[in-house]
C-alpha cells in the first residue's frame, strides 16, 4: 500500500476570515464577485495564497447543474496553484513560501482500502471523497473552490509544484494533467505502444504532451484537421479527422490505447474497431447522456471499454514531478477575474487554446 502521509486528526471547523471570490449565486447565473468563509487554520492545515486557478469545462457543467443538483452559492475551481502563507502547529510537510497545488478533492475518509492505497478519488468510506467545491466537508460546511484569494486545506491534500514549472501554466495540471496522466500510466502508454487521443482541447492537448513524453506513438483523432498544426507541435505523430470515413478503415485494428477526452455522443463502437486485440478505450470525458456500445465491437477483439477519473494524491504528485522533469505545462490564456463569464462562453464555443487560467490577484 502507498503511504499517503495523511493524518486522521480533526481540525477546528470554525471560521475566522472571509475571502474575496467569484461565485455563481444560483444555477446558470453569471459569476460575480462576493466573499466566502474559510475555516480557521487547524492543527494540520495550511493556508494557501492562491495565485492562479484554471477554468475546467466541468466548472461550467456544475454551475449549470448538468450533472445534478448543485450547492449555491458555488465558487468553482479545482486547478489551484499558490504559495503557503500560514501553517498549523502540527504541520510537518510544508513551510511558509512553499509552492503548492490543490486539485479536485480536499478530503476523503482516509481509512477505506482505496484511501489506504492512495486512490482517494475512489474513496468508498463514510462520506466518500470531499470535492474542492460543490461538496460538503466533514465539518458539515460547503466547500468553495479556487476562484478565490485563499484556501485552507489539510496538509496531506496539497501537492508540491516543482520549481521548474511556472505556477500559472502548472495550475491546469491539477485536473487536466492528472486526468490524462492517470489512464496513460495505468494502461501502459510508452515505447512501442500506439496511443490515440480523441479531441484536442483542454484535456486532449495534455494527453498528447504526456503520451509523447512517455515515448508512445501518438495519434490525435479530431473531428476536423483545423488544429492539425497545433497537434503536431505538441508532440503528436499523426493527426486524423474522424469526419473522414477513411480514418476508420485505414486505422482499423492498429491502436493499443485510445483515451476519449470529449463529452459528445460518439459512436464508441466505431472507435473500438480501431483497437488491436486486447486494446483498451478509456473514457475520461463525461457525456450528459448514457452512451451505448455494440457488444460485438468488444467481443471480436477481446477489447475493453474503461473509465478513469483523475488520480489519487501519490499519483498526482508523481504526475507533477514527471511534468517538472519533462518541462510539461498546459497551453494557457491568462485572464482577469472579471473575464470569467466571457471565458465560459468561449469554452462552450471551443474558442480557447487550450486552457483559461484566472490571475487570482485580480479577484
Amino acid at each position: 500500500m502507498t503511504n499517503t502521509g495523511i493524518t486522521n486528526d480533526t481540525t477546528d471547523a470554525g471560521t475566522t476570515r472571509t475571502v474575496a471570490a467569484y461565485a455563481a449565486l444560483t444555477p446558470n447565473s453569471p459569476l460575480q464577485k462576493t466573499t466566502v468563509p474559510r475555516r480557521a487554520v487547524g492543527e494540520h492545515d495550511i493556508l494557501i495564497d492562491i495565485k492562479f486557478a484554471g477554468i475546467c469545462h466541468s466548472d461550467i457543467h456544475q454551475v449549470g447543474e448538468d450533472w445534478g443538483t448543485g450547492i449555491f452559492p458555488m465558487v468553482p475551481g479545482h486547478e489551484i496553484a499558490g504559495v503557503v502563507s500560514e501553517v498549523g502547529p502540527g504541520v510537518t510537510k510544508w513551510k511558509v513560501g512553499d509552492r503548492v497545488g490543490v486539485g479536485c478533492f480536499v478530503d476523503s475518509c482516509r481509512e477505506c482500502d482505496n484511501c489506504r492505497a492512495g486512490l482517494q478519488q475512489y474513496c468508498t468510506g463514510e462520506g466518500g471523497v470531499t470535492f474542492t467545491y460543490n461538496s460538503v466537508g466533514r465539518d458539515g460546511q460547503p466547500t468553495y473552490g479556487g476562484y478565490a484569494k485563499e484556501l485552507v486545506v489539510d496538509e496531506g491534500y496539497a501537492l508540491r509544484i516543482p520549481d521548474s514549472l511556472p505556477l500559472d501554466a502548472a495550475a491546469p495540471l491539477l485536473c487536466a494533467g492528472i486526468t490524462l496522466y492517470s489512464p496513460l500510466t495505468h494502461w501502459g502508454a510508452g515505447p512501442g505502444k500506439k496511443v490515440a487521443i480523441v479531441g484536442l482541447g483542454g484535456l486532449g492537448h495534455m494527453g498528447v504532451k504526456i503520451a509523447h513524453a512517455k515515448g508512445a506513438e501518438v495519434t490525435v483523432l479530431s473531428q476536423s484537421l483545423r488544429k492539425r498544426e497545433d497537434g503536431l507541435k505538441l508532440g503528436a505523430d499523426h493527426y486524423r479527422a474522424t469526419s473522414d470515413p477513411a480514418t476508420f478503415t485505414e486505422l482499423a485494428g492498429t491502436l493499443d490505447l485510445i483515451v476519449n477526452t470529449v463529452s459528445a455522443d460518439l459512436d464508441l463502437s466505431a472507435y473500438l474497431g480501431l483497437l488491436r486485440v486486447d486494446g483498451t478505450m478509456v473514457q475520461v470525458g463525461a457525456p450528459e447522456k448514457p452512451v451505448t456500445v455494440n457488444a460485438h465491437a468488444l467481443l471480436t477483439g477481446r477489447r475493453s471499454l474503461a473509465g478513469s477519473m483523475i488520480g489519487g494524491l501519490p499519483e498526482t504528485q508523481e504526475m507533477l514531478d514527471f511534468c517538472g522533469e519533462h518541462g510539461i505545462t498546459a497551453e494557457i490564456e491568462l485572464i482577469r477575474a472579471d473575464q470569467i463569464n466571457e471565458a465560459y462562453e468561449r469554452v462552450l464555443a471551443s474558442d480557447v487554446r487550450y486552457r483559461f487560467v484566472i490571475d487570482a490577484a485580480t479577484i
